[in-house]
């Protein structure tokens, strides 16, 4: 009898459901989430250079082990990489998490020139100036103060780290980053443990006290350590006071950012929590590196070999870390980037180069003409001031107090510059291109090289009121047009010229910041136990990324994520069981 029961009871326990291991953030499956961003990494980079992608942990970790997708674009125009790095972490575009560019007028905030994406006079910066007293926050907020703090306050939004964060009550752990500290506070999220980014003369890692009163050790050690002095050793540089400007512009600066994260791994324990840690890092140099050489430079496609060194010696050490069996990763960038004008023209594309500061001065001659014949009344904010940058295409940003001491309200200005912009556009006119002599190659060249001067033109204008009111067009690209919409910036218009024309910007030979496909195009790849190996085809966009993440993580997608689960990369997954069900 009893071996009968015995029998019986072992039959019984075979046919229950078993309790299966849960993949999920609650059971620290997986145990490390990493958000790689790598700053204007445009989407063909990866395969123009496939060749070249020699590792086994670099690039070829998405493109051979991982599911990649070669045709993400972002859903958006104004591609930059405040708004980029928020989108990343949000899921969501501008209409839904705020960020619309870089830096822009808050004349409630400060009146002295443009407030950044993380500007934060509550606060100030950790790390830089420990040894100087204490600073109390002044009455009025000094932007020139290098003191100064950042936070995600402009954030509407939460990221994916947030929802992870806030479904585990704050067990996990969440870090942010950069070089830069937009692209460290802005894709890691509100509820950070810590978001860390550069001194731009030492290359020292500095914080916010909105994240903590003072450094860690392990982050000054890191500090104070060789580190730094061997990054611009590596820059081929003896010193410098312009880390980021001369030593972030090099391959040696990816190296020392993933260094940095390694030493936050391993002293902050990530992946040895019971639930899943994540961590998001931006890398910076292929952007400082591009505006000055462009895309098809020979220093870019160095950059992209170093970068899969480096990648593969992290990856590398990670999966001795935590194991890259319990590790999910996303790779993309925040933006892409525009060929240098001269060098698309060069092949007869009628690419331009655009005077802000001639059109500024234009349009404040024609508001005058229109609003007070006689007088030189700045109605448009100066395009630079005190040597920043403060007029940014897509948006041209009015100065509501110049047209309010004439009565003048927002609808009646913006309209009015949405009225003049063709005109002044068509006045800034450049001669053209001299007539072809001869048709040999050589000519031909010299003769589509002068289009770089060709007339602008513009695609597309609409008011802030208008784009508020949704009055759009119900197209593709109007879509597109509505996700760029903010609240941030006061008032202004949204101008974007032709494909392949800019604005000139601090003497840089490129830039992004359109709708155009070049600007949105980015790589988009994952690695992971959840993830089916393969090389899709099929378009995407960087929103997908924080869905797609939430599902496998079984949290709330981020409050304003409007991307897709993309389940044709993911494993088939059974409901997880419990006996007795």
């Amino acid at each position: 009898m009893k071996q009968r029961c015995l029998a019986l009871l072992t039959l019984v326990c075979l046919l229950l459901p078993v309790p299966s291991a849960r993949a999920d953030a609650y059971h620290a499956s997986p145990k490390l989430v990493v958000i790689l961003v790598i700053d204007q990494f445009r989407g063909d980079y990866l395969d123009r250079h496939r060749d070249d992608l020699t590792t086994p942990n670099g690039f070829n970790l998405f493109l051979q082990r991982g599911a990649y997708f070669n045709s993400c674009y972002y859903a958006y125009a104004n591609t930059k990489t405040a708004p980029g790095h928020a989108t990343i972490g949000t899921g969501a575009y501008t209409a839904g998490h705020g960020i619309g560019s870089n830096e822009w007028w808050d004349l409630s905030r400060r009146t002295s020139g443009v407030v950044s994406s993380v500007d934060d006079e509550r606060y100030r910066i950790v790390g830089t100036f420990d040894d100087l007293p204490a600073l109390q926050p002044p009455p009025a907020p000094k932007p020139t103060d290098p003191r100064l703090g950042a936070s995600p306050r402009n954030l509407q939004a939460t990221t994916l780290g947030d929802e992870v964060r806030l479904a585990t009550q704050g067990r996990a752990r969440l870090f942010g980053i950069s070089l830069k500290d937009r692209a460290a506070i802005l894709t890691s999220g509100q509820t950070a443990n810590a978001a860390y980014w550069i001194d731009a003369t030492t290359g020292r890692f500095v914080t916010s006290t909105y994240y903590m009163p003072q450094l860690p050790a392990w982050v000054t050690a890191f500090n104070k350590g060789p580190r730094p002095a061997q990054a611009v050793k590596e820059a081929g540089l003896d010193e410098t006071t312009q880390f980021y400007s001369l030593v972030g512009r090099t391959p040696a600066a990816n190296s020392y950012e993933l260094d940095f994260a390694r030493a936050l791994i391993e002293n902050e324990k990530l992946g040895k929590n019971d639930v899943t840690d994540v961590l998001t890092v931006s890398l910076s140099a292929n952007d400082i590196l591009g505006h000055q050489l462009g895309p098809d430079s020979d220093a870019e496609t160095e950059m992209v070999k170093g970068l899969d060194r480096d990648l593969n010696t992290f990856f590398t050490w990670l999966d001795g870390q935590v194991g890259l069996d319990n590790v999910m990763v996303a790779f993309t960038a925040d933006h892409g980037v525009a060929p240098i004008p001269a060098e698309s023209a060069a092949l007869g594309v009628a690419s331009t180069r655009i005077d802000l500061d001639d059109f500024v001065t234009r349009m404040n001659a024609a508001l005058n003409e229109r609003f007070s014949p006689g007088k030189k009344t700045s109605y448009l904010f100066p395009s630079n001031l005190g040597g920043g940058v403060t007029q940014e295409l897509p948006y041209l940003v009015l100065d509501p107090r110049t047209f309010q001491a004439i009565k003048v309200s927002e609808a009646t200005a913006e309209q009015a510059v949405a009225e003049l912009a063709p005109g002044v556009i068509r006045a800034m006119g450049a001669p053209q291109p001299p007539p072809m002599d001869a048709n040999t190659v050589e000519a031909k060249l010299k003769y589509n090289e002068a289009r770089v001067d060709a007339n602008p033109q513009i695609a597309f204008l609409r008011t802030r009121l208008q784009l508020a009111a949704g009055d759009l067009p119900n197209t593709p690209f109007g879509h597109i047009i509505a996700n760029s919409y903010t609240t941030h910036g006061g008032w202004y218009v949204m101008m974007v010229p032709t494909a392949y024309q800019m604005e000139i910007l601090n003497g840089s030979q490129t830039t992004h910041f359109s709708p155009w496909s070049y600007d949105r195009h980015v790589p988009l790849g994952f690695f992971g136990q959840a993830f089916v190996p393969g090389y899709y085809r099929q378009q995407v966009e960087p929103v997908d990324i924080a869905a797609t993440f939430a599902a496998i993580l079984g949290v709330n997608a981020p409050s304003a994520s409007v991307g897709h689960v993309l389940t044709e990369v993911l494993k088939p997954s059974t409901a997880p069981q419990t006996a007795g069900h």
